[in-house]
């Protein structure tokens, strides 16, 4: 469908509405006229500014026209600028009628599940696992969002082996999609005698945490085992079989959970975690199926794609999806990841833009 078609068709339902918002039976259903009302809110600007370019093009096209029969030179002149003015008017219109039109992902206001796991570096990975749990927790504190440990794997020296929490706010999953990945750090470890500089990773995965509608999960599909939980380095903290371990039977995927003293409660932890991953396994195998007609987009969940670096000595942070380096590293390991997360948002919006453009 082209981008003419579209329009069209959103005028159409537009209009539509209209008269069935003019009904007065559907004041009954005060819920389905909420609805529609609200579909006919979102429709509006749209079909405003398109009614509003076909103007423009209609202007333009009799001015070329009469400009075609004109023989007058200052009328000449007059038609030419009323035809340069109503062209650019007409772009202009278009342009903002697209980036109108440019899709949100439907997950956009879903608070998020993010799992936090040291890569390539020992220990010195597992510190690094830390500082970014730290650095995520404190941007969800600017941003008025609520963070929760869901469950963890402390290291020797203070940092994580990995570590699972949720985000819960409004637009979390917008502004956090983008920090699936390797994430890789250049400094000097605190174990490194020599003063050699070293590089180590940690893996970030951000998942939309499911509804139990969204993820329909079979209580016989699931192996539940209870153990006694530990804490770092084998020593038992526990003496009750607190800790749970679910294993989903069709997928294989294993979830465990040990952090509370309640069973009940690393339970409902694990399941909700279960249920994340889950409904990310199905998302990503639609986007498989899907790939061949679309565009990858940028960077929103390849978490085998090394996506930044964060170097101490120079002080910078190189996003290396869409080449941007900034030398505030401190600022940005302290939560101020707004100028980061908006250059990739803006990137994605501009692709997605350019998608439009080519049909």
């Amino acid at each position: 469908m082209t981008f003419l078609d579209r329009l069209k068709e959103i005028e159409k339902t537009y209009e539509e509405l209209e008269r069935r918002l003019a009904e007065p039976e559907l004041y009954r259903d005060r819920q389905h006229y909420a609805e529609l009302a609200k579909t006919h809110a979102e429709l509006s600007e749209v079909v405003s500014l398109w009614r509003e370019y076909q103007r423009s093009r209609q202007e333009a096209r009799e001015a070329r026209e009469l400009l075609r029969g004109e023989r007058d030179p200052d009328m000449q002149t007059f038609l030419r600028d009323s035809l340069r003015e109503a062209e650019e008017k007409a772009e202009d219109l278009e342009e903002r009628i697209k980036a109108l039109l440019v899709p949100r992902d439907p997950r956009d206001e879903k608070d998020v599940i993010m799992e936090i796991r040291a890569g390539a570096g020992g220990e010195e990975a597992s510190l690094f696992a830390g500082e970014l749990f730290r650095m995520y927790a404190r941007y969800a504190d600017r941003k008025g969002w609520s963070v929760e440990a869901l469950s963890s794997s402390p290291s020797d020296l203070g940092g994580f082996k990995e570590i699972i929490f949720s985000v819960r706010g409004r637009g979390a999953y917008s502004r956090l999609k983008y920090e699936s990945g390797v994430h890789r750090v250049q400094r000097i470890p605190v174990t490194e005698s020599g003063g050699r500089i070293h590089t180590s990773t940690a893996t970030v995965a951000v998942l939309p945490e499911a509804e139990e509608v969204e993820v329909d999960i079979d209580p016989a599909d699931l192996r539940i085992d209870v153990f006694r939980s530990t804490g770092p380095g084998g020593q038992s903290v526990n003496t009750t079989d607190s800790a749970v371990r679910i294993t989903h039977l069709p997928t294989g995927v294993v979830v465990s959970c040990q952090d509370e003293k309640s069973q009940l409660q690393n339970r409902e932890k694990a399941l909700r975690i279960l249920r994340a991953r889950l409904l990310r396994m199905e998302q990503e195998r639609q986007q498989r199926e899907q790939a061949e007609e679309r565009r990858s987009q940028v960077g929103t969940g390849d978490r085998s794609e090394r996506i930044r670096t964060y170097n101490f000595p120079q002080g910078r942070v190189s996003d290396h999806r869409i080449g941007l380096t900034i030398y505030r590293l401190e600022e940005v390991l302290d939560g101020d990841l707004d100028e980061l997360i908006e250059a990739l948002a803006a990137a994605e919006r501009a692709e997605k833009l350019a998608d439009l453009k080519s049909e």
